[in-house]
């Protein structure tokens, strides 16, 4: 076995979690190594892979996403496409992403005080709140303060993106029900910010920023790297070794060019999601730990959180200017309270990609994809003013509002090991198996009366929901699986997310979480990277 050479510090992914971790540390002065299972993607390929999604190639395709070496099961109640939104690859998930960063609401760190549902955070939304701020200014996000979320100690560090047409059409109307329409913040710059551009409205964030006025996390990757961090890609981590005590990692050992290598470390900090984290720890078992590496409780990869929603779409009989911009500007957490419910929180969105994009629909039947329709005659495409109908049907008029909402935190919600299936390396798969539960239904339907009398109000018609309450779609915020606590029995990682069994062992990401709220979770992963950052640096000083 090949071994490098030994940093301080080994992170394991290079996601917003792990990228911030590795870069506050090298900033301090830390020798860090980050291993990444996927590839360095070339930022000059984004107009390709811009093209691509236009041309509604699948997600997967752009990332290479598939096959072997990703491949998956699902056994539980809920079909769950895990492929279709995650990312191997530098930078992570954020590659794709729409840079939607709110903060989780207080109550969401309290909910058994409050509620008496789930468990509370070991830690509150005042402990995490500067990180926020932190988390806001690394990222750069572009916002105004929430009138409905917790205090704030400092302003955003960009102005927020002017709401759009479509939400100012929302916002006259709602306010006549007495609903309020504030500001979305996003990781998007609304002004030249770090060295990026600001926002050039293409229209296309997900999956591309052309400009990279887009915040992903290749940005503090580069940083990393400029303060001395090496990133290794295509290096996959296939388990964690152990001294004889089975108490400290001694070694993170990956594969690369077909050859087993190693990196050992002092420290070693997990940031592969609420998928791979767990899969990682319970492929690292040994004879010490024979169900898994930081799981004496028996928790690693339980208690899987996601997001569920549902979207509302009605059509009015004039322009709502949808796609200019390809992002929600505004959203109400005027509901976000669990009381409001009834029965759960819910986080209600406008859209402004509602219909078909005009781009998208021309494409369908236009000249630019002759070639890729098997070399249609130019007699049997629709071109001219008749193309401009039928752009203009499939696309003006249109209004979408969105809610989404969590599931509770239920142990049978997992992920496990699939050992009746292997990948590229010959590891068994991870298995999800989880499903929709009550609570979470009765709130969807909740939100379904809210959005469609939301909609309603601004005069549309043809309204419809694009899921059930019991269909809803996923938001693809993977959270929960290594979930920390004050009690080893009852949690993974401690409120400074070292595992509870392992001495030099560290989880960052979203699968720390112990409840998910309904907010985007990003801004709370890396405002906890942040903070393990500093907690990190004061163990090696």
């Amino acid at each position: 076995m090949i071994r490098a050479r030994t940093p301080e510090v080994c992170v394991i992914g290079s996601g917003p979690a792990g990228a911030l971790v590795a870069y506050s540390l090298a900033e301090r002065g830390h020798d860090v190594v980050v291993l990444e299972a996927g590839k360095r993607f070339d930022p000059g390929e984004s107009g390709r892979r811009m093209e691509q999604r236009l041309r509604r190639e699948r997600w997967t395709a752009l990332y290479e996403m598939g096959g072997e070496r990703d491949a998956f099961t699902v056994s539980g109640a809920s079909a769950y496409a895990l492929n279709e939104r995650r990312v191997k690859g530098v930078g992570g998930s954020t590659l794709h992403w729409g840079g939607t960063v709110p903060r989780m609401h207080p109550e969401d760190f309290e909910m058994d005080s409050r509620h008496g549902v789930a468990d509370d955070w070991p830690i509150g939304y005042d402990e995490l709140e500067p990180y926020y701020l932190q988390a806001e200014h690394e990222l750069g996000a572009a916002g105004a303060p929430n009138p409905f979320g917790g205090s704030r100690s400092g302003p955003f560090p960009m102005e927020p993106h002017p709401l759009s047409y479509s939400d100012r059409l929302f916002q006259e109307a709602w306010e006549e029900l007495g609903v309020t329409l504030h500001h979305l913040p996003r990781a998007i710059n609304s002004a030249s910010y770090d060295g990026r551009s600001r926002c050039q409205a293409f229209g296309t964030c997900s999956p591309v920023c052309p400009s990279g006025a887009r915040y992903d996390a290749t940005v503090h990757v580069r940083k990393a790297e400029s303060d001395g961090v090496t990133v290794l890609d295509r290096a996959p981590v296939t388990r964690l070794e152990h001294d004889d005590t089975g108490e400290r990692v001694t070694a993170a050992v990956y594969v690369h060019d077909d050859e087993e290598r190693s990196v050992e470390a002092d420290l070693f900090v997990v940031a592969c999601g609420a998928v791979e984290t767990p899969r990682l720890l319970l492929l690292s078992a040994s004879e010490q730990h024979p169900d898994g590496l930081a799981n004496a409780s028996g928790l690693v990869g339980r208690r899987f959180i996601e997001h569920a929603a549902i979207r509302v779409r009605g059509r009015l009989d004039e322009p709502t200017r949808q796609h200019l911009i390809g992002f929600g500007t505004s959203q109400t957490q005027q509901f976000y309270g669990y009381d409001e419910g009834p029965r759960g929180s819910i986080l209600i969105t406008p859209l402004n990609t509602a219909g078909t994009s005009p781009t998208e629909a021309a494409l369908q039947d236009g000249p630019a994809i002759t070639s890729l329709l098997g070399g249609r005659r130019p007699d049997e495409m629709t071109w001219g003013d008749e193309l401009v109908d039928q752009v203009t049907a499939e696309t003006d008029g249109f209004l979408a509002v969105s809610a989404g909402t969590d599931l509770l935190p239920d142990p049978e919600n997992r992920v496990s090991l699939d050992r009746s299936r292997t990948d590229d390396l010959g590891n068994p798969v991870p298995d999800l198996s989880f499903g929709i539960d009550e609570h979470a239904i009765g709130t969807l339907e909740r939100a379904e009366e809210l959005l469609t009398e939301l909609v309603a109000a601004t005069g549309a018609e043809a309204i419809e929901t694009s899921h059930e309450p019991e269909n809803a779609f996923f938001a693809n915020h993977m959270l929960g699986t290594t979930r920390m606590g004050e009690d080893p029995a009852t949690s993974v990682v401690d409120p400074d997310l070292r595992t509870h069994d392992i001495e030099n062992l560290y989880v960052s990401g979203g699968s720390v979480f112990v409840t998910g709220g309904p907010a985007n979770p990003t801004l709370t992963i890396a405002a906890l990277a942040l903070r393990l950052a500093d907690h990190l640096d004061g163990r090696l000083s």
